[in-house]
Parts: C-alpha cells; structure tokens; sequence
C-alpha cells in the first residue's frame, strides 16, 4: 500500500507541476501566446486553458476533493492532453511535439489507478 501511496504522489505531482503550476507562471509569455497561435487557437483559448488547468490540478491535489468532482478533473485533463496531441499532429505531422502530451496522459493514468487503489470504497455516482 505504501508503494501505491507513493507512486499515487509523485504522478500527482508531476501532473500538477507540470500541468498546473507551470501554465499558471509561463501562460502570459510570449512564447505561450506563439504556441496556442501556432496551433490556430484565439489568445482567449490560452488564458481560459490556464484557468481551468489550474482549477483541475488544484481538485487533483487537495485530498478532501473526492468523488465526482476528482473524476472530472481527471476527465477535464485526458480530453486535454487528448486534444493537445491531436492538435500538434493536425498542424505539425506526427514527431517529437506529441510526446509531452501522451506523456502526460501517461503520467495521468498512472495517478488515476493509484488513486481508486488507494480509494476503493469511493463511489463516483
């Protein structure tokens, strides 16, 4: 149980890193506003992204969300990293640029088992 425990931690975390606080400090560069352009998205799609990325890693990190609403950050990030790797391959062919967002989700999923592991009693409905 301790290793689920801890593995559950560091997924979380590197989702929320990497998904939650670095939108949230690098989301008003200009490098930020080249990259949603880039992939043909309005300037109002990447402040909006960042609302609701920080929104969902906050619900992912603080234990007394449970229940529904944790599924659904857990939702709101897979159709995220989902759409973010459909995205690079429509503008920019299938290489390098869909490995974080499949990484991600990888990273995502990981979290997600290790989370109803460590919750099995928890009933989303």
């Amino acid at each position: 149980m301790k290793k689920i425990k801890t593995l559950y931690w560091v997924f979380t975390g590197l989702i929320v890193l990497l998904d939650g606080v670095m939108p949230a400090l690098t989301s008003h560069t200009e490098l930020a506003r080249q990259g949603i352009s880039h992939l043909g998205f309005p300037d109002y799609f990447r402040v909006m992204l960042t609302v609701f990325k920080v929104s969902g890693a906050l619900v992912l990190i603080l234990p007394f969300f449970k229940g529904w609403i944790k599924e659904w950050a857990y939702a709101g990030f897979a159709f995220n990293f989902t759409c973010a790797a459909i995205a690079v391959v429509i503008v920019d062919g299938f290489g390098a640029g869909i490995l974080f967002p499949l990484f991600a989700l990888a990273l995502l999923a990981g979290s997600h088992i290790c989370y109803h592991k460590l919750h099995p009693a928890l009933k989303i409905a």
